[in-house]
């Protein structure tokens, strides 16, 4: 067995701790998401604290109260999962850290700005260490990224599209986008409730013009 391990060219060791480092990036994001699936620890209070005056809570209580609502906490439980299963396979890895990289930066921020310094600080550490892994791992990788960005930006071209004119005129055409879902609501409420839909819109109307007047 020794003697095996001896003769792993250098090559081998590299590919074998960026191995160690996908694992402990997704057994750390597994159980994290797997206790919030099954509220083991993950967000929520318990019963004396609900008792507590919110102006005796720390920041942290606090966040852990609002976080354990749903949907919040499923979703994050599950995308934490899904990032997990996939840094365990070679093919899904670049993925994998794609995921685990904003999500991870989400947890940071949010440690950094409510948990106590002597929590938050440990938190920051262990963190950062988690994001040089991924580079780590992402470097491992940089002859399928090289490829991936390639592909990306192979058809980019700095020449205009469209006219100067309906560039300008995008703001406008994106604000008209915006209230496109209502416009169905709005045909509806005229239909059923004429007076108020009409009365509706005239107060929405006065906002926006005193919006624009600012």
């Amino acid at each position: 067995m020794i003697t095996k391990l001896r003769t792993i060219s250098k090559e081998r060791y590299w590919e074998y701790f960026i191995l160690v480092a996908r694992f402990l990036l997704a057994i750390t994001f597994l159980n994290y998401g797997y206790s919030k699936l099954t509220d083991d620890g993950q967000f929520g209070i318990s019963a004396g604290e609900m008792a507590t005056p919110i102006k005796d809570l720390s920041l942290f209580r606090v966040m852990w109260y609002l976080f354990d609502h749903e949907p919040f906490k499923i979703v994050v439980g599950i995308l934490q999962m899904i990032t997990g299963i996939l840094l365990l396979f070679n093919r899904t890895a670049i993925l994998g850290v794609m995921f685990f990289i904003p999500i991870a930066a989400n947890i940071l921020l949010m440690d950094i700005s409510f948990m106590p310094e002597s929590l938050a600080i440990p938190f920051a550490k262990r963190f950062t260490f988690y994001f040089l892994l991924c580079f780590l791992i992402l470097w491992n990788d940089r002859e399928r990224i090289k490829i991936m960005w390639n592909a990306m930006i192979k058809k980019v071209s700095f020449k205009l599209q469209f006219p100067i004119l309906l560039y300008l005129l995008v703001p406008l055409f994106a604000l008209m986008l915006e209230f496109t879902p209502a416009i169905p609501q709005i045909i509806y409420g005229i239909i059923a409730e004429p007076a108020q839909t009409l009365h509706d819109l005239q107060e929405m109307f006065q906002i926006l013009v005193g919006f624009f007047n600012k």
